[in-house]
């Protein structure tokens, strides 16, 4: 090498004798080194310490040299520097397209290698160079290529892939495939070939539409050796099936196919149902085409036609078309008619919007057929919906409109119309296109300005109706104040606006209207504005500022008189122009330009439209404001300054801590450039002061006098010099504080001040308070002070003893009260249980007489049909379930419908889905549903129990409290189970349950009897209920009269007890009670057919009535007539006779029909609905002709005009509630019987009812499904289904299952024993106080009894055995046979149909939902029915 150097060194002397000697050895040198590193023959590492390394070259550079031989013109100057930088490649392509020799890739690591990281190269690192100078075949990067590079969404196994790799090193230990975070798996190498599995399906994220078609995922191929990435490339997942349309799906980059017949996107085309319904190209695909504009005037029935191509043919089972416009949000489907495949109608149909503001509505529309199967419209067609009278309100606006709505003037109607749409005669009907498309009766409303110079020029702009519809109707037919005013096209808008150019007016105009005429000057054509146009006088006064700088931007505002008038200014200062900017009526204000002309003054020239205003008024141009020097040069960040500095845009949270200078500092001074950037200022922004809080409370404590120390930093800015200071500001409340500042802390002397008071520091464009300081006073108490305080200690003791003293004194009073009272509650409670004993013993005498004919026939049971009725449809006597209808087609194939439980769930899910299907609706439906099903009792069970179900699941999903559940009526369900019980325990009630519930009736009824009733407001003397308590003495007597039987008038006469308080009515009742007491009440005479006559010993007969000419009036109140206002005394003899016209009945008849006592009580009887007992108490409203007000025993307390003592105060009232304990221990008896016959499961002859048992081991196989485990809440949903669903109905309501007449008292008693019957069914503690209704607290101590026999009564139930299905479908079979024939079937389909027609759409939408539905085909049956059942209305 030695011998080789010094042999090149010589050559290249020879061959270069300018070149110095050194630089000739440094280029044999380095090439020396590149040799080497060629041939391998050199370590690549130099020696660590002196030497040299191959790591650096010598860099040569020729600079000029003048030596004295004049040998050579340059010098050599040699420096050294690194051969190669290697860091700043990130990536393989980076690294060897840098074309650097020193550096490489280091794959299986992939990263950079280069000679300076040879220490950190990894042992047998494969590596790729790239020396493009130094080596004969250049490197490149890893290369991977990918097959197949898709794969279908929907595959459940992973597909196959292959990677052919190029430049990969040897893979011995192994490759690992990682899909991202998806999936990861060993790969096979196969030698340049790597296989993998793709993910499976499952494994890869939801394809939706919204994201697109396909998903790209990261192949990466990892080298099991380095655990380092090494090669890695895009792979896709696509899903055809996320297009929903046929132009979307064919025109994927992906192998996607559509199924015209199905509707649906594919990979796989073998799937599609024909082989023509194949489609792969865009232009096969079903679409409409670009069709003009598509009109449709609203409220007018009009076909749409469309012109379309490939539009399939529906197949067999699939629906027709339709077209779907989408209008404000709602849609409307038309039933459309395909031609062929190339044509298609939206037959005729009539559309509307809402709302007058809008008169051209762009619709979406769509076509589908077979229900959703939309036909792609890549042309956007929309229907557009018009209305001629929208927001044309003239004629003019409405012959201007579009051409192609077809709009005219209707003169008649004066509106704008299609003709159509207006009265024949031809002289009332304008439109464009006609020779008398003229609108008459031109209108001005505004015009704009209403003064202007008098030398013309202003542009007046016109406003109105009917203003001609072309410019040459109005081009010379306008005058302003008599001037003529030229109109301009540029301005015109047809019917709406003129502009015109006003003329010059002579000396003697002033003002006048605007005038103009519409084509021709005929009355009809003629406008006049209701405004004046005023000719004014401008004049100028004064302008400021009048100088300012030569580069303009100076604001001026010239003064002067009515310089608003006119429509343009002009003004120009010298030959420069000034900016208009604004102007009023004594200014105008502009904006000075540049001036061209250096420093002068000019003269001010205004113009206003033609007219040129004479003033002299000069402004002067002076030279451009120039800045010397800026005091001082530092702010802090938030600042304000005699000329503020701007704040810097710094978060305060990322505030520096270190000085900031702006990038640009200047002033804005009009225009002046110069001063906007100064580029020779040092100005500097410093960090702002920043304070700390007082105290975590924020409250600094502080003696008076005492400093107030604010800490912080930054206090003083560290400006050079140290001279810098900033005005700081520190209040106490409102009082300013003097300060002393250092760098970390505020000094503030408290000002003369004490109590609590916030603090507030402000420095800059800053404010900061760091919190509260109180000031406590430190002075002791002063004399008056503490005399003050010694008298008040000294009245407070005296007060104290007083207080004691009385305290004593009532003590001692109270113990003898409570004494007192004690002896009265205690004769008071012994009168109370010895009237309870005697009235108790009484009413088991009547009750014993009463239920001794009570054997079989004797409870005037209802039979089933009632009584099924009086539960399902209460209130409705005559209900069309009940009369016979014609049985059509429709009806027997919608029967199959309902008799489909698929569909009959779905229709009850849909109904209730609905808004506008109410309450009543549901137990209506449910109750239709269950009389169609009567003789089907085991299909109803089965839909009965899926729905419970389903109610069940949905109560537990919404969160609700598992309690609720069955609480109340609010679904078909619910009223179904009801009416479920109320098929299956008519046995139950008949043999077991009715007669405890009668008896109990009758006692109500009689002990309520037994004391005064008043027939007008419904209260009793006894009562269970304290709204029907009447809570004042009464006096009345016990009569027995002997009643001659009607029947037979030579029998016996019967004895009735009657009460001398009783009016004529109830006497008549209590006697028909006596002599009917076996026969059911709807086959007794009513009382209003009947009179009372009075047969008197001396053989005299008198007629008795609630109200003759004999009733008493008292001060507008009219008493009804009672025995003892007739006097009638014991032992009387009295019949019934026929009702006779009696001399005050012909007078007074309707006096008589409108206030007799019988027309009360009419009032308060009822046989419906239990939910309209609430308000049953009659009003007492005054007679209509005599205002006079009725009564009987008490008047109604809301009249103001009661005597003292009529319904007496609160407190003396309450007493009378001690009548409740009477008569409910009087009817204790009969209470128990009947809960202790309902919660029993054992009965006289009778067994648990099958159905009882069987729905309450649903509802435990429902709370073990759900894993409710609680027995709270399985003890509730028992309750609610059985107890309170059925029994408490047929409590509050005996008349559902006996034939009775049912009073307001009687009633409000039976509401008592069903809420009590309710109490006892519930779960949860009844804490009761003096404040608690007195229902609850009449039963309190009842109810635990009560409550024990219910949780007996279902555990007994829960122990017995499970019935099976065979079992219960058997008795139900049983029962619907027993009852088949008892409803008109026909009649309720008829009924139920009628939902599905209100509700047609949703029910058929909800069915072709339901894949079930949609196999049996329930759409297109439903569809039958209801063409079927439209055929025969």
């Amino acid at each position: 090498l030695h011998k080789y150097l010094e042999f090149c060194s010589e050559s290249l002397f020879l061959l270069f004798p300018y070149l110095p000697p050194v630089y000739i050895q440094s280029l044999v040198l380095f090439h020396l080194q590149i040799a080497a590193l060629r041939k391998g023959m050199m370590s690549t590492r130099g020696k660590e310490e002196g030497g040299w390394h191959l790591c650096q070259v010598i860099k040569a550079t020729a600079v000029p040299y003048e030596n004295p031989d004049n040998l050579s013109p340059f010098l050599l100057q040699l420096t050294r520097v690194p051969v190669e930088s290697c860091s700043q490649y990130e990536t393989c392509s980076e690294c060897l397209g840098s074309g650097d020799p020193h550096c490489g890739w280091c794959v299986l690591h992939n990263i950079k290698w280069g000679w300076q990281y040879g220490a950190c190269a990894p042992a047998n690192c494969p590596i790729l160079p790239l020396w493009p100078v130094l080596a004969d075949v250049n490197g490149t990067c890893i290369g991977v290529w990918m097959s197949p590079t898709t794969v279908e969404f929907t595959s459940s196994r992973g597909e196959g892939l292959v990677l052919e790799t190029y430049n990969v090193p040897e893979l011995s230990a192994g490759v690992n495939c990682t899909f991202e975070d998806l999936s990861e798996m060993d790969g096979l190498v196969v030698g340049s070939q790597i296989q993998c599995i793709s993910p499976a399906a499952k494994e890869v994220p939801q394809i939706i539409t919204e994201n697109g078609d396909h998903h790209i995922v990261q192949l990466q191929l990892k080298s099991k050796e380095t655990g380092m990435t090494f090669a890695s490339t895009s792979f896709v997942f696509y899903n055809c099936s996320v297009h929903n349309s046929c132009l979307s799906c064919v025109e994927s980059p992906y192998r996607c196919h559509w199924c015209k017949y199905r509707h649906v996107c594919t990979h796989d085309p073998s799937t599609c149902s024909f082989q023509e319904g194949r489609v792969k190209l865009p232009e096969d695909c079903p679409q409409l085409l670009q069709a003009e504009k598509i009109l449709v005037p609203v409220e007018v029935i009009k076909p749409i036609t469309l012109k379309a191509k490939n539009l399939p043919q529906p197949q067999s089972g699939q629906r027709g078309y339709e077209c779907i416009l989408n209008i404000q949000g709602n849609e409307q489907r038309v039933p459309a008619l395909r031609f062929n495949s190339s044509s298609v109608q939206c037959q005729n149909t009539s559309y509307s919007y809402e709302g007058m503001e809008i008169n051209s509505l762009p619709v979406e529309l769509t076509v589908v057929w077979n229900g959703n199967f939309n036909i792609d419209n890549p042309a956007q067609n929309k229907v557009h919906l018009y209305k001629c009278g929208a927001m044309r309100d003239s004629c003019g606006l409405c012959l201007k409109a579009d051409p192609d709505f077809e709009c005219g003037w209707c003169e008649g109607q004066n509106q704008c119309t299609l003709k159509q749409h207006c009265p024949a005669q031809d002289s009332q009907w304008l439109e464009l296109s006609s020779t008398k498309g003229k609108c008459t009766n031109p209108k001005i409303t505004d015009i704009n300005p209403v003064t202007g110079p008098r030398e013309g020029g202003t542009k007046v702009t016109i406003r109105g109706e009917n203003l001609g519809l072309e410019f040459r109707d109005i081009a010379s037919h306008v005058k302003v104040a008599g001037v003529e005013c030229k109109p301009l096209v540029e301005g015109y808008i047809p019917a709406e606006q003129i502009v015109c150019e006003m003329g010059e007016a002579k000396p003697s105009q002033h003002a006048g209207f605007v005038e103009i005429c519409v084509a021709e000057c005929k009355p009809e054509f003629m406008a006049r504005s209701s405004q004046l146009y005023y000719f004014m006088t401008l004049t100028l006064s004064d302008l400021k500022p009048k100088r300012g700088p030569v580069s303009g931007g100076t604001q001026v505002t010239i003064t002067g008189n009515n310089l608003n008038a006119g429509s343009n200014v002009i003004v120009t200062f010298g030959r420069q122009p000034c900016l208009f900017y604004r102007r009023s009526t004594k200014h105008i204000v502009c904006n000075t330009t540049a001036s061209d002309e250096g420093f002068e003054k000019v003269k001010v020239s205004v113009r206003v439209d033609k007219a040129k205003i004479h003033q002299e008024l000069q402004y002067e141009y002076v030279e451009d404001p120039t800045i010397l020097r800026i005091e001082p040069e530092w702010s802090i960040f938030s600042t304000e300054m005699t000329c503020q500095a701007p704040a810097l845009a710094v978060d305060p949270s990322h505030q520096s801590e270190l000085a900031e200078r702006p990038e640009e500092f200047g002033f804005i001074l009009d225009n002046v450039q110069s001063l906007l950037i100064l580029n020779k200022t040092n100005f500097t922004y410093y960090p702002n002061p920043i304070f700390e809080v007082f105290n975590p409370s924020g409250i600094l404590e502080l003696k008076p006098g005492s400093p107030i120390i604010l800490k912080g930093k930054n206090l003083i800015p560290p400006v050079a010099g140290g001279n810098a200071k900033l005005n700081y500001t520190v209040l106490v409340g409102e009082k300013p504080c003097v300060v002393t500042v250092s760098d970390v802390q505020l000094l503030c002397e408290s000002p003369n001040l004490i109590g609590r008071h916030k603090v507030m520091a402000r420095v800059g464009g800053m404010e900061f308070s760091p919190g509260m300081v109180y000031i406590s006073p430190d002075s002791p108490l002063s004399l008056p002070a503490i005399v003050s305080i010694a008298v008040a200690g000294g009245l407070l003791i005296i007060f104290i003893v007083a207080v004691l003293i009385a305290y004593k004194r009532k003590s001692r009073e109270s113990d003898l009260t409570l004494k007192r009272l004690q002896m009265q509650m205690d004769n008071l409670e012994s009168r109370v249980a010895l009237e309870c004993k005697e009235a108790f013993a009484e009413l088991q005498t009547d009750i014993h007489e009463l239920t001794s004919d009570l054997d079989g026939a004797g409870i005037p049971f209802l039979d089933y049909r009632t009584y099924t009725m009086r539960v399902l449809f209460p209130g409705i006597e005559d209900h069309p379930v009940l009369r016979d209808l014609e049985v059509s087609k429709g009806l027997k194939l919608f029967a199959q419908l309902i008799n489909n439980k698929v569909f009959l769930l779905s229709f009850i899910r849909t109904l209730e889905s609905q808004r506008s299907f109410s309450m009543r609706d549901r137990g209506n439906v449910a109750s239709l549903i269950m009389t169609v099903l009567q003789s089907k009792l085991e299909y109803a069970t089965d839909v009965l129990k899926q729905l419970l179900a389903d109610l069940i699941d949905k109560n537990l999903e919404s969160k609700n409290h598992p309690k609720l559940l069955l609480r109340r009526t609010e679904s078909v369900a619910e009223k179904m189970l009801t009416n479920w019980f109320t098929f299956l325990l008519y046995k139950f009630l008949k043999e077991c349950a009715g007669e405890p519930l009668f008896s109990l009736f009758c006692a109500i009824k009689q002990q309520m009897e037994k004391g005064p009733i008043d027939s007008i407001t419904g209260e009793a003397r006894y009562s269970l209920s304290e709204d029907k308590l009447i809570r004042q003495q009464i006096d009345y007597k016990t009569l027995v009269l002997s009643c001659v039987n009607p029947d037979n008038v030579n029998s016996s006469e019967i004895p009735v007890k009657i009460l001398n308080c009783d009016t004529i009515t109830q006497v008549k009742e209590k006697i028909l009670d006596a002599i009917f007491k076996n026969v059911p009440c709807s086959h007794r005479p009513k009382a209003a057919d009947m009179d009372l006559e009075w047969r008197q010993a001396s053989g005299a007969r008198m007629i008795l009535q609630d109200e003759d000419i004999t009733t008493k009036i008292e001060n507008d109140w009219k008493r009804l007539n009672t025995l003892a206002h007739y006097q009638v005394p014991d032992g009387s003899v009295v019949a019934l006779v026929s009702k006779q016209v009696t001399a005050y009945n012909a007078v007074n008849n309707s006096t008589v029909s409108r206030t007799s006592a019988s027309k009360y009580e009419n009032m308060i009887r009822y046989t419906g609905s239990p939910d309209s007992l609430r308000s049953r108490t009659p009003m007492i409203t005054p007679d209509l002709e005599s205002g006079v007000k009725m009564w009987h025993l008490v008047k109604n307390h809301e009249h103001g005009d009661q005597k003292e003592g009529d319904r007496g105060s609160k407190m003396v009232s309450e007493i009378y509630l001690t009548r409740l304990l009477a008569t409910k221990g009087t009817l204790q008896k009969f209470v128990d019987d009947l809960f202790e016959t309902i919660f029993s499961t054992a009965h006289r002859g009778s067994a648990l009812p099958l159905a009882i048992k069987y729905m309450f081991d649903f509802l435990d196989e429902q709370a073990d499904k759900h894993n409710i485990h609680d027995p709270h809440v399985r003890h509730t949903w028992k309750s609610n289904c059985l107890p309170l669903r059925f029994w408490v109905n047929m409590i509050k309501n005996p008349q559902f299952v006996f034939d009775i007449h049912k009073n307001s008292i009687t009633d409000a008693c039976l509401s008592v024993v069903a809420q009590t019957f309710m109490d006892s069914c519930s779960t949860s503690e009844h804490r009761l106080g003096k404040d608690s209704p007195s229902n609850k607290l009449l039963y309190a101590k009842d109810i635990p009894s009560y409550k024990n026999w219910v949780e007996r009564y279902y555990s007994d139930i829960a122990k017995m055995p499970a019935i099976s299905d065979q079992d219960m479908n058997a008795y139900l079979a049983e029962q619907s046979r027993m009852h088949m024939n008892e409803f008109n079937t026909m009649s309720a389909l008829s009924e139920i149909y009628s939902y599905v027609g209100k509700y047609s759409e949703e029910i058929l939408g909800a069915l072709d939902q339901d894949d079930q539905a949609g196999k049996q085909k329930l759409a297109y049956k439903l569809e039958q029915v209801i063409t079927l059942m439209s055929i025969d209305s």
